[in-house]
């Protein structure tokens, strides 16, 4: 299990390199002044994907993200 730091560096990274660094910014407000539910947003994340989209989703991000 990673710190808390470690996981917020790795986060906003993420978010940074996907969204750009204003997008990132702009988005960790957004979370911070919503009263954003968590496990309501995750229940509802895949709730359009079957089991067998979600596992060729989850194979296929891997595969694109393996350590050489």
């Amino acid at each position: 299990m990673n710190a808390d730091t470690v996981i917020r560096d790795e986060g906003m990274k993420v978010l940074v390199d996907k969204l750009g660094m204003l997008e990132a910014e702009r988005f960790v407000m957004l979370i911070q002044s919503d009263s954003f539910d968590y496990t309501k947003w995750r229940k509802n994340l895949f709730k359009d994907m079957s089991l067998e989209d979600l596992s060729n989703a989850a194979m296929d991000y891997r595969k694109a993200n393996q350590k050489a």
